[in-house]
């Protein structure tokens, strides 16, 4: 008996089929396009780029870029993985003309940025009147997480420079829509600045809160129903005056640094003033307590401003910092909410951690690197990834049910968008069939039947 060499079949390989598409799983992001109206919307906003007799769309290009990185592709070249399935994707544009429209685009001075975003944001008004209880604003209230992220220059770019955390490359400042525990989040800013930026700089930060706003409906650009969180490099005085000046009224939950005037009152904070902290669940949570800090500390801050201090028993292994007290790890941040208890509204606070979770999803959507070399085409590849990213979280929002809605996009390109597909033409309908064998075949019709559901736009 002849033993093999070898844990898996042998297959011969040729490549000669016909009517076979990879990514086939793809059509739930084409299909949500096709339903909220984004292609439409672009195609309008850069109807101004596009040159008299040019075959290609410009929005069409810019939204192919989009598909290319949604479904993993990290630079304009990997657009040709649409290109080689036109039954799927339609036409799709040579390097050489993506390159020119990427440079068209990048040389109009922010013109065509602002165009691209005012397309995106009529297309999430659209995504969450579609949603209803998945949208993000089911409950009547909008939460915004500010963060930077570091992005790692592999060569030399226009604006690369040392960052704080030693490392070579660029600083942008990122805003997300947090769709809480039943959901994951989409981009709403991306403000590109050069490594060596500032964590704490209250114009960036005013001016990513500003992009961000603009990205919401018209009734949660002001008013107490939008929270905007961050971490300590947004407590600024500068910042937190901006959420709450007279006419804005924008709720906050933002990080404090723990200065020594704090780390001083802390110390003097009697043993019953210190309320147990709580889990999501409502249940207490170990070894953490909260307190409402008052006094001489608010001078100068904003009227209505809470400051809110945490202690916690760090975990094994921890190092204390020098402005920790009595072996406990000392946190703090200041809020203008008012009518709910201290520990809901740490809790609250704690959950910015998700924009962790959103950060690591655009580092695998396109946020490992900036592929382009000048500033100007790299603030137009940030504008793809938000795209990318907005239809990663919009197909899951409005097809996917249950834990599905929680994928992060690796999951989804694993399980989803590889399926491959043959193309059947039966008349003047052209067909998509998926392997029954694989496992999440259903998972992807049954998305492309709510998909069907929907009214289409305009």
């Amino acid at each position: 008996m002849k033993e093999p060499i070898s844990s898996y079949p042998r297959v011969r390989v040729q490549a000669d089929g016909r009517r076979v598409a990879s990514q086939a799983g793809a059509v739930l992001l084409l299909e949500t396009v096709r339903k909220i109206g984004l292609d439409q919307a672009i195609s309008t906003a850069l109807a101004s780029w596009r040159k008299p007799r040019a075959v290609h769309d410009p929005g069409k290009i810019l939204l192919d870029l989009a598909l290319a990185v949604a479904l993993g592709g990290d630079c304009l070249a990997d657009v040709a993985m649409l290109r080689c399935e036109p039954a799927v994707f339609g036409p799709v544009a040579s390097d050489p003309t993506v390159s020119r429209l990427i440079d068209t685009l990048a040389g109009s001075d922010e013109k065509a940025l602002q165009a691209i975003r005012s397309a995106r944001a009529e297309a999430r008004s659209r995504v969450w009147s579609l949603a209803g209880k998945n949208a993000p604003d089911a409950d009547g209230r909008v939460t915004v997480d500010i963060d930077g992220v570091l992005v790692i220059a592999h060569s030399d770019k226009e604006d690369a420079a040392a960052t704080w955390k030693k490392t070579y490359g660029h600083h942008p400042l990122t805003a997300f829509v947090d769709h809480g525990p039943g959901g994951t989040g989409e981009p709403v800013a991306a403000l590109l600045r050069p490594g060596n930026a500032g964590s704490n700089t209250a114009v960036d930060h005013i001016t990513t809160a500003q992009r961000a706003l603009a990205q919401l409906p018209k009734k949660y650009r002001r008013g107490r129903r939008t929270l905007i969180r961050t971490d300590s490099a947004g407590g600024t005085h500068d910042f937190v005056s901006w959420l709450a000046k007279r006419g804005r009224w924008l709720s906050y939950s933002v990080g404090m640094v723990i200065t020594e005037a704090i780390h001083q009152h802390v110390l003097k904070i009697p043993g019953p003033a210190w309320t147990p902290a709580v889990e999501a669940g409502g249940q207490v949570r170990d070894g953490a307590w909260v307190a409402e800090l008052t006094g001489k500390l608010l001078d100068g801050w904003p009227s209505g401003m809470r400051l809110i201090v945490r202690k916690e028993r760090p975990h094994p292994g921890a190092q204390l910092r020098i402005t920790d007290a009595d072996g406990m790890r000392i946190t703090c941040f200041a809020t203008n909410t008012t009518g709910r208890p201290i520990a809901e509204l740490e809790l609250r606070h704690r959950l910015r951690a998700r924009a962790e979770d959103r950060i690591r999803a655009a580092r695998a959507t396109g946020l490992r690197n900036l592929p382009l070399h000048h500033t100007a085409q790299n603030k137009v590849w940030l504008e793809i990834v938000q795209i990318a990213l907005d239809l990663l979280a919009w197909m899951p929002m409005l097809a996917l049910t249950g834990k599905a809605r929680l994928w992060e996009p690796r999951r989804l390109r694993l399980r989803l968008f590889s399926a491959a597909g043959q193309l059947v033409t039966t008349g003047r309908h052209r067909i998509l069939r998926l392997a029954h064998h694989w496992p999440w075949a259903r998972d992807i019709t049954d998305a492309l039947e709510r998909l069907a559901l929907l009214p289409n736009p305009g």
